[in-house]
């Protein structure tokens, strides 16, 4: 690719600096697509990472809906409505486990706003990172809980366990916010079905498109792989693979946040 001289560094002709991106070796990481997902000029490997957390999404949601009373743990829109059935006396709605997902989701994206605005968020590769490990514990802990449990769960670690995974989630989507990675929240779907349908007719069928819906895809892969693990192995199994999932994230997020790339600014993501 040709090279232009800009100051003293050479940027590439897609803005980019050499190097700043991994080395994929293979001829798929020179492809359009490949890049876009891996190592994207503005958000390095971000949006292949996001997705990652889109399908444990899908996950942890299934394992709470169908084992700890109809709660959501990382869509609180649901979790709102579900509240509501409730309060209002509809069976088979847990009033405490979903008040406590509730706090739990605040009390995360609370912390998530100091993580911000601490002197690690200035630099989006560790902000990222250091959340994703964070997570990593609160889901583990929640998981040991529900080992501990057993196949019946008390209705106190019920609400631990979905306080637990929702604080990580809380975290999570504050992090992911500032992050501002285009059509990947990792837990809300409305606007990303809602940019779908509403562009196709203005004729657009690129990378936006295909980005919506890999994020609507890998979250039905999720919940479909979580419903079967809790249906046919049980609750602790479905943690379990959430748990793996965050850690395989969080793992790469830590490699990635390594160097200085041009995507650990937010000026580069602008």
């Amino acid at each position: 690719m040709a090279t232009v001289e800009h100051g003293p560094k050479q940027l590439t002709a897609d803005g980019s600096v050499p190097g700043d991106v991994p080395d994929m070796n293979g001829a798929a990481a020179r492809t359009p697509l490949a890049r876009r997902w891996f190592a994207d000029p503005r958000h390095g490997p971000l949006p292949v990472l996001l997705l990652l957390l889109t399908a444990n999404t899908g996950v942890v949601d299934a394992v709470s809906i169908l084992s700890l009373g109809r709660v959501f743990v990382a869509n609180m829109t649901g979790n709102v409505v579900f509240v509501g059935f409730a309060v209002a006396g509809a069976p088979g709605f847990s009033l405490s486990a979903s008040l406590w997902a509730l706090a739990g989701f605040v009390a995360g994206a609370y912390a998530g706003g100091l993580l911000i605005r601490s002197s690690i968020g200035s630099h989006r590769g560790n902000l990222f990172a250091v959340a994703l490990l964070v997570e990593t514990l609160m889901l583990g802990g929640a998981l040991i809980v529900s080992i501990a449990a057993g196949r019946t769960l008390s209705m106190v670690e019920d609400d631990i366990i979905a306080a637990g995974v929702a604080i990580g989630l809380g975290l999570q989507n504050a992090i992911v916010r500032r992050l501002a990675v285009p059509d990947l929240t990792t837990t809300v779907l409305t606007m990303t079905l809602t940019g779908i349908a509403a562009d196709v007719p203005a004729g657009d069928h690129g990378p936006t498109i295909v980005r919506r819906a890999a994020a609507v895809v890998t979250m039905l892969v999720g919940a479909i792989v979580g419903a079967l693990l809790v249906i046919h192995l049980g609750r602790s199994e479905g943690l379990a693979v959430a748990v793996a999932l965050v850690a395989v994230t969080a793992t790469a997020a830590v490699t990635a946040a390594r160097g200085h790339k041009a995507w650990h600014s937010y000026t580069a993501s602008r």
